[in-house]
């Protein structure tokens, strides 16, 4: 899928994806699944074969929430042969960043500025900025920040 309009279980690195949703879709309170929507869905989804059950909610999330993808640092506890039952994929925080990117490079460019702008230390360059996605496993993302850093 280029692109992913989805349930997020990873964080910081999902903070750009969803700031550019935001500044796309509006308050994303008002796109959140609700938890009753997703918990009757619970005993169907713990029947499938997951790594760990303990996701079995994120799942359930998805599937009731209509999402695209699964945005997660821990791909092996969301098997595609579970996942495509459902048209969900799950995707890796740095090629979401990276999808987002190439679907609206404005909205993320945006978000990043957003960011960097709310650091505590205004004098961060943005190649401080980009070395610290790198750091935390967005080394796509960060070399494209690196090409836009004077854009942020």
């Amino acid at each position: 899928m280029d692109g992913c309009a989805g349930v997020e279980s990873a964080r910081p690195h999902g903070e750009a994806g969803r700031e550019a949703r935001q500044h796309a879709r509006g308050d994303p309170r008002d796109w959140q699944v609700p938890e009753s929507a997703w918990k009757s869905l619970l005993p169907t989804v713990e029947r499938l074969d997951l790594p760990d059950m303990g996701d079995a909610h994120v799942i359930a999330a998805a599937i009731a929430g209509h999402a695209d993808c699964i945005v997660t640092t821990n791909l092996t506890h969301f098997p595609a042969s579970v996942l495509d039952l459902y048209g969900i994929e799950a995707v890796d925080p740095d090629r979401f960043i990276v999808n987002q990117w190439d679907l609206d490079a404005l909205a993320i460019l945006t978000a990043f500025k957003g960011m960097r702008g709310r650091w505590k230390k205004p004098e961060a360059t943005a190649e401080d900025f980009a070395s610290i996605l790198e750091t935390r496993g967005l080394p796509s993302t960060a070399m494209r920040m690196r090409d836009a850093a004077s854009l942020i």
